[in-house]
């Protein structure tokens, strides 16, 4: 017998609140929308933004931005990247993440991933040597061992830029992620951690690396209004020598995030149950492959990934059709034709094709779900029966 069908909807995020409706309305009053667009005596809602955020995440410097994309772009730029040069990244990431290394002018070279969703440490290795960059995606919130990640970067001088769109507030062994290389990107896309429609935000202890991103989001002279920025004198030869590439973040959003930073610790434990009720139901039907969790990774579990290992793409497809019928949105990343956000490096013509034999295993069988934090746990319940339901209903067809 089937499941009832859930009736919640997979993009439905949580209002965002009184005080940051009441934030917003100051700064539209105001008028004063552009963040260097101040009154004597005023710092604007984005560098009290940026110096908040600094704080949470325990690092020198942040620039708030107009989105993830634009800070692994302008991050990739000032790191110094020339162009044609070869940027290594995670073959199982999302589009955005090898379009910022093209748009910054560099080369993607894809990293294999394992079965548990993160960058394969081998590969990794293997093709190192020669490269100077790694764009880290800890896609889907997974985070790899970032001990070993480090050693290998150390050994091959490796400068490693962290996206963190899904790891925001996530930890390994007690260090944030983020808070490993040279340089970390976060979003505050609306179906991130913090939600301001779009936006991101760049962190790093580099003084210099910073003073460059800062000139690069568009500060023209005005960089010492930023208050997580590094002294004037690590601007002197970046403000004549660095382009302006505009992609600053408004004080409209800014000031909507900034209740919303108040209250993240808050929504990370009651994002991590939601994924645990899930995971715990899935795991237990023996019907799937949950990513092992390492006891040193503290994730934020916004969302939740399973393996159907040995499916065929027209099982793949029923299982999904199934799954949405009982109103359960499920992507499924091996499928060869993009959906919405959901692709896989052979559709990404826009850079060379390359080989990833295992990473296209994984991806094969990879379902995918949003967990918005307007269900409940009991919702999280419904919809893991759900999914079980229809994983055995394929299982009974013998489809494979």
């Amino acid at each position: 017998m089937a499941p009832k069908p859930f009736a919640g909807t997979f993009t439905q995020q949580e209002p965002l609140g009184e005080a940051a409706i009441a934030a917003a309305i100051r700064v539209l009053e105001s008028g004063r929308l552009h963040r260097y667009n101040t009154v004597a005596g005023e710092t604007a809602e984005a560098a009290l933004f940026e110096v908040e955020f600094a704080a949470f995440q325990g690092v020198d410097y942040c620039l708030a931005c107009a989105s993830g994309g634009y800070a692994m772009h302008i991050a990739l730029m000032a790191a110094g990247l020339k162009h044609g040069e070869p940027v290594l990244t995670n073959g199982f990431t999302l589009s955005p993440v090898p379009g910022a290394i093209v748009n910054a002018g560099g080369k993607p070279v894809l990293v294999e991933c394992t079965r548990n969703l993160v960058i394969d440490l081998d590969d990794l290795e293997q093709k190192a040597a020669g490269a100077r960059f790694l764009m880290l995606s800890h896609m889907r919130g997974h985070i790899a061992d970032m001990d070993r990640l480090m050693a290998i970067a150390d050994r091959h001088g490796l400068r490693v830029i962290e996206d963190c769109a899904h790891t925001m507030g996530a930890d390994w062994n007690g260090t944030k992620s983020g808070n490993f290389g040279l340089a970390a990107c976060f979003s505050t896309q609306t179906y991130k951690h913090m939600n301001s429609g779009e936006g991101g935000l760049l962190t790093s202890n580099d003084p210099d690396f910073m003073a460059r991103a800062i000139i690069l989001s568009g500060s023209y002279m005005l960089y010492e209004r930023h208050g997580a920025a590094p002294a004037r004198s690590h601007f002197e030869k970046a403000r004549l020598e660095t382009p302006n590439c505009s992609g600053r973040m408004d004080n409209l959003r800014a000031a909507i995030l900034r209740p919303q930073l108040a209250g993240l610790e808050k929504n990370i434990e009651r994002w991590n149950e939601r994924y645990g009720t899930i995971e715990t139901a899935l795991k237990a039907s023996g019907l799937f492959h949950l990513p092992e969790r390492p006891a040193a990774e503290h994730p934020v579990g916004s969302s939740i990934q399973f393996l159907a290992e040995g499916i065929s793409p027209d099982a793949a497809r029923a299982f999904v059709a199934d799954a949405k019928a009982l109103g359960v949105e499920l992507k499924w990343f091996g499928d060869a034709d993009p959906v919405a956000f959901t692709s896989n490096h052979h559709s990404w013509r826009f850079i060379a094709d390359q080989v990833l034999p295992q990473t296209d295993a994984v991806l094969s069988g990879l379902f995918d779900m949003r967990i918005p934090l307007t269900f409940s746990t009991a919702d999280c319940g419904q919809i893991a029966a759900i999914i079980i339901h229809c994983g055995e209903q394929l299982r009974l067809k013998g489809a494979a």
